[in-house]
């Protein structure tokens, strides 16, 4: 069986390559590798500019995967996202013409443009990883991952997201403006050429799913399991929120830990990585009470405290 090393090794080469097109940022796209690992899908979430389309199309460019983009727009239709049949005149038979959700890496942009129909159109699609169109089920390529974008300061002509479909996502990211230092390297690297154009694949998309078994055999020591339940049902008892994590988030952040356990060349999870990935995979899933939201409070404050107040397992001497 491959060990946890080779499995660093591996996401380091796709690390560089996608930081070929991508300056800095190693660390969202060591997540969107968690998310990969896991088959879990990925919100970002940013003003326009920042990188978040170019980020994908190199994660899919480095993986041979097949990449298709959406973009979300009030009079975007389900069978748009999904498929449809066609009366071929010819043979005098329907035909099934694939939508675009038939790929490895679909980029749902600016989803909460989209009428919330046809943002139900991906909710089979990201949880069953299938869709149905006239009654027939059609399975999507394996692995499958949404990456959808949304920008958070325009909201006019917007469709917010409902709990239920943020709950579908693993993670809400942030991919942030560069550096100084970051922006003026970004300007000599894309001077001369385009660097994605040139990018070349680090390893076929079909030697991914195999590597899922080294996640899955990342070892969670006790008191390390409880944490991540503790986290997650502090959040439920919390005064300042509504709506806390769902058992769905549980899973996710369980999981999200043993494959960063695995990326990082370890077999077995460590409370830090609980703690890491905790803003990640929980914020987005909270819901905030009105009264908190008056006084200026926000679910990143939150899920600090949350993480803050629970007690960290420690070893035993």
């Amino acid at each position: 069986m491959v060990q946890p090393s080779s499995l660093q090794m591996t996401a380091r080469r796709i690390e560089d390559n996608v930081g070929r097109v991508m300056v800095g940022k190693r660390n969202i796209i060591e997540l969107l590798l968690v998310a990969l690992l896991t088959e879990g899908h990925v919100l970002l979430e940013d003003v326009p500019g920042t990188g978040k389309t170019t980020m994908a199309r190199a994660l899919a460019a480095s993986l041979n995967a097949s990449f298709r983009r959406i973009q979300f727009t009030p009079d975007l239709l389900p069978s748009d996202v999904t498929g449809l049949y066609i009366y071929n005149q010819r043979d005098q038979e329907f035909q099934f013409r694939p939508g675009p959700i038939q790929a490895n890496l679909v980029l749902a942009d600016e989803i909460n443009r989209a009428t919330p129909r046809t943002q139900a159109a991906l909710l089979e699609a990201m949880a069953e990883r299938q869709v149905t169109v006239e009654g027939e089920t059609k399975k999507l390529p394996r692995p499958f991952m949404v990456l959808a974008t949304q920008n958070p300061v325009e909201l006019e002509g917007t469709f917010p997201l409902p709990e239920a479909q943020l709950d579908r996502f693993l993670m809400r990211l942030t991919v942030g403006y560069p550096t100084a230092e970051e922006e003026e390297q970004m300007l000599l690297r894309f001077e001369r050429d385009e660097p994605l154009a040139t990018l070349e694949a680090v390893m076929p998309i079909e030697e991914l799913l195999p590597l899922r078994d080294i996640v899955r055999a990342v070892k969670v020591e006790e008191s390390v399991r409880r944490y991540v339940v503790a986290i997650a049902r502090t959040t439920r008892e919390h005064e300042s929120l509504e709506l806390g994590a769902s058992p769905r988030a549980t899973l996710a952040l369980y999981g999200a830990a043993q494959a960063l356990a695995a990326l990082r060349g370890r077999d077995f999870v460590i409370p830090d990585d609980i703690k890491y990935l905790t803003p990640f995979v929980l914020t987005h899933r909270v819901l905030i009470s009105p009264q908190t939201r008056l006084r200026g409070r926000t679910p990143e404050m939150i899920i600090s405290e949350v993480v803050d107040s629970v007690p960290v397992p420690v070893e035993q001497i």
